[in-house]
């Protein structure tokens, strides 16, 4: 039983070693540990909040990125919606101006034509009136060399001009 019961100088020594442990401790060893465990607190606490801010400018970020790009993606279609008007405008206006000059074409097309077709048929008419005169002036001559035959001619020919 001696050795469960300790004695009280043992008792009291143990007592005044632990007090004083427990000062020298208290002093020299809490301080530093409980500011260094702060310190460490301090910095956790703080990079939260820096990685929170990080988050948030993260978010911030994206949204304004997904605002350009919708700005991005209207100015685009906006620029092919003129550049497809500006097409349209131009082809339209080559047509017009293709169908006038075809239409100018045509048109000097058909008056080379009547020109030509004009002096064609003048041509024909001089030919024509000069074959009609050669073949008129050779049945005269034999028609006038007789005189029944003259005056049967100028009859027919009162008759036709009647007729008119």
């Amino acid at each position: 039983m001696e050795l469960l019961i300790p004695e009280v100088g043992l008792v009291v020594f143990q007592s005044i070693a632990f007090l004083l442990l427990l000062f020298l401790l208290a002093k020299f060893a809490w301080k530093p540990v409980l500011g260094a465990i702060k310190e460490r607190e301090n910095s956790i606490d703080e990079a939260l909040n820096k990685a929170e801010l990080a988050k948030q400018e993260m978010a911030r970020l994206t949204s304004q990125n997904q605002d350009l790009m919708q700005q991005a993606r209207a100015e685009r279609d906006e620029i092919l919606k003129e550049a497809k008007t500006l097409k349209d405008s131009i082809l339209n206006e080559a047509k017009k101006q293709a169908q006038v000059e075809g239409a100018k074409l045509i048109e000097k097309a058909k008056i080379e034509i009547e020109n030509q077709k004009k002096a064609a048929l003048a041509e024909v008419k001089g030919q024509v009136s000069s074959l009609s005169l050669e073949i008129a002036e050779r049945v005269l001559r034999t028609q006038l060399d007789d005189k029944t035959k003259q005056e049967a001619l100028v009859a027919n020919l009162l008759k036709d001009v009647e007729l008119n």
